[in-house]
C-alpha cells in the first residue's frame, strides 16, 4: 500500500500518542524522537510490503500464459506467491 509522507507522519503521531497515553509506557527519548523512530518503522514495513507486491506480481507475469489481473486465478496466484515472500523474510 502506498501511502503519502504526510499519513505516515500523521500515523506515526497518532502511535506516539498513544504510547504517551498508556500507563505502562515510559519514555527516555522525547516525543519527537519517538515519533520520528515510529516513521521510520513504518515506511520500512510499507517499503518491505511493495518488494513483496512487486516480487508477487513478477512471479505472475513470468508464467508461460497472460492471467490477467482481477481474475480469480491472478488473486490465488497473488496470494500464494505473496505468502511465500512473507515467508521466505521469517514474516
Amino acid at each position: 500500500m502506498r501511502l503519502s509522507r504526510d499519513k505516515v507522519n500523521k500515523i506515526a503521531h497518532i502511535v506516539t500518542d498513544a504510547l504517551a497515553e498508556a500507563t505502562d509506557v515510559e519514555f527516555v527519548e522525547d516525543r519527537n524522537t519517538i515519533r520520528l523512530e515510529a516513521r521510520r518503522v513504518l515506511e520500512e514495513l510499507l517499503n518491505q510490503e511493495a518488494r513483496i507486491d512487486q516480487s508477487a506480481r513478477l512471479k505472475i507475469e513470468s508464467q508461460k500464459r497472460t492471467i490477467l489481473e482481477g481474475s480469480q486465478e491472478w488473486d490465488i496466484l497473488y496470494r500464494k506467491y505473496y505468502n511465500e515472500e512473507v515467508k521466505k523474510l521469517g514474516v
